[in-house]
């Protein structure tokens, strides 16, 4: 992998408590807020700019939704005075709020995302992301999934959609790439 530009922008998508309410069901990559903290630290270690996007739910049952306890971010992607907190109602960062603008405004062209769901926010933002223009990576171990309910009654385990979610984006919306190779090239 090539060395990222100093602009490269880390979006941290969705990385709150609510994220571990039972109703989410079993997930995959345990490792997963493991390599979430190490991509923040090497972001914060070479001064590059951080989006903390936060899921801000408007549906009554959401963990997600505000004023709940597990509306806070987890402990591993907690963003420090100064760094940039975006709330979406949506599943896409891009969506109902000033990412973009702020992005381009920057002249950061060059995104990489980690964070939660993979084939929810994660996917939704990294297709738009590449849809834009910018030059897009996902972080594979730094991105989990959960099982999904099928329309035919199966149902698709995590690691599947995890891997399903991540061959979507490869090469048409995004690179696919590791925590470690992310690292290498700061």
């Amino acid at each position: 992998m090539t060395p990222l530009p100093r602009h490269a922008a880390l979006l941290v998508i969705d990385v709150q408590r609510a994220i571990d309410a039972p109703y989410w069901g079993p997930r995959n990559n345990p490792d997963g807020e493991r390599n979430i903290a190490a991509l923040i630290q090497g972001w914060r270690s070479s001064g590059r700019p951080i989006y903390h996007i936060r899921h801000d739910s408007t549906e009554p049952s959401s963990a997600y939704r505000p004023g709940e306890p597990t509306h806070d971010f987890k402990a591993e992607a907690m963003p420090l005075p100064g760094e940039t907190v975006i709330g979406k109602h949506t599943n896409s960062a891009f969506i109902g709020t000033d990412l973009e603008k702020r992005l381009r405004d920057a002249g950061q062209t060059t995104v990489v995302i980690c964070g939660v769901l993979v084939h929810n926010s994660v996917e939704t933002t990294a297709r738009m992301a590449g849809n834009l223009g910018f030059d897009t990576y996902v972080a594979a171990d730094a991105t989990w999934a959960v099982d999904k309910l099928l329309l035919d009654g199966r149902v698709m385990k995590a690691d599947d959609m995890h891997a399903l979610s991540l061959a979507n984006l490869a090469g048409e919306y995004a690179t696919i790439v590791t925590t470690a190779e992310l690292l290498a090239a700061l």
